[in-house]
């Protein structure tokens, strides 16, 4: 149980369907000679020529679409005429079937010359031209004084369209741009050597109320009694002793002008690492202590004690249960008197705020800021931050603590 005392309590295509050319042998008609009538008696005339060519001297038919060959002229009879000349060619016409030469007169008429066939029309639109259609043999004439046999028509060649054009490939479509890391998410609490050795060296201070700076710490120790001293060292660290001291408090840490409350202040955090030895009188706290002003507010974060965890203060209002780096903390509202005085000018009487772990630990990182939002949450509200320093506290007995590790930041 805590006396009535005290202090100062810190730590992102195109086919051009050329048109076939008709056979050029088709373009041009010419009149077909008549044939001289043989002595055997009159013959049947040549054959005209096919796609149209009329008979002996005649004009060329026309040609129909796809001219068909003209038939064969027939032999003409009797023996010893002439044999008739052929018909010309007829020329070549749009598609379609030719009309037949009309057959030549004379005696002994040698056969016509096969017509030729009509041309191919170009296809259309670029369609592959439809190949002309064949044109037919000409008819083989009655036997007479030497006539020939006329010759099949010939084959009309079809136009072939022209192949469409290839179609361009298209433009290849540019890669997307990479799109920007993702930013390093933050660490989590640091390392903390729980056996380190306390450093070498250090200043003694032995008094019943002193306080100093050391590096960008500050040191205070404070008793109600004699027989302590707190070492300070150039590293954030520390150690005290006590003999049947009383009330005995060693601490360092940040000390603040009370001007600003911990919400402006930055975050709040600590790491420690600490042995003890001896024991610790009545009552004992290691872990985190501070003052606030407007409301003033004495607090403790309680990780360890010389006595069994979970300790409690006495006459203190249970205010709930918080999970704060990996452990539970029993939350107690205090309200004190004492003649040692506070930390609030005027003032005799104040509240006092404790976090109490209920499994003790020597070392590790104590989230500060998260207390106090855990306090503010059970309706304990602080003040503007006088200071937040790494704490022994113990009421008589005799021992000491080394911290090897004691630092508070705010940022």
């Amino acid at each position: 149980m805590i006396p009535p005392r005290r202090s100062l309590r810190s730590v992102c295509f195109f086919a051009s369907c050329v048109a076939a050319v008709g056979l050029a042998a088709c373009a041009t008609s010419e009149p077909a000679e008549s044939g001289t009538a043989g002595t055997g008696g009159p013959s049947t005339g040549t054959g005209g020529t096919t796609g149209g060519g009329s008979t002996g001297g005649h004009s060329s038919g026309e040609a129909g679409t796809m001219g068909q060959g003209g038939s064969s002229g027939t032999t003409g009879s009797g023996g010893g005429g002439s044999t008739g000349t052929a018909g010309t060619t007829g020329s070549a016409g749009s598609v379609g079937p030719g009309a037949a030469g009309a057959t030549g007169t004379g005696a002994g008429g040698r056969g016509g010359t096969t017509g030729a066939a009509g041309a191919g029309a170009t296809g259309g639109g670029g369609a592959t031209g439809r190949g002309g259609t064949t044109g037919a043999a000409g008819s083989v004439g009655p036997a007479g004084g030497g006539g020939a046999t006329g010759r099949g028509g010939t084959t009309g060649a079809g136009a072939t369209g022209g192949g469409g054009a290839t179609g361009r490939g298209g433009t290849t479509g540019s890669g997307g741009t990479t799109g920007s890391a993702g930013t390093t998410g933050s660490g989590g609490a640091p390392t903390i050597d729980c056996n380190a050795a306390v450093p070498s060296g250090g200043t003694v201070h032995a008094s019943s109320n002193q306080s100093g700076t050391v590096g960008s710490l500050n040191w205070t120790i404070w008793s109600n009694g004699s027989g302590g001293s707190i070492t300070t060292y150039s590293t954030p660290a520390f150690s005290a002793k006590w003999a049947n001291s009383g009330d005995f408090l060693a601490r360092l840490g940040l000390q603040w002008n009370a001007t600003k409350t911990f919400d402006a202040l930055g975050t709040i955090t600590a790491q420690f690492a600490s042995k003890k030895s001896g024991n610790g009188g009545q009552y004992s706290y290691i872990g985190i202590y501070g003052w606030s002003v407007s409301p003033c507010v004495e607090f403790y974060i309680v990780d360890d004690s010389y006595n069994t965890m979970p300790v409690n203060p006495g006459n203190t209002t249970n205010k709930g249960t918080v999970t704060i780096d990996d452990g539970q903390y029993i939350l107690y509202l205090r309200n004190t008197t004492g003649t040692g005085g506070s930390k609030c000018s005027g003032v005799s009487s104040w509240s006092q705020f404790y976090s109490v772990r209920k499994t003790a630990r020597s070392c590790g990182q104590i989230s500060i800021t998260e207390h106090f939002k855990a306090w503010a949450a059970a309706g304990m509200t602080l003040g503007k931050m006088d200071q937040a320093q790494i704490l022994v506290e113990v009421g008589g007995g005799s021992g000491s603590i080394d911290f090897p590790i004691a630092n508070v930041t705010a940022q």
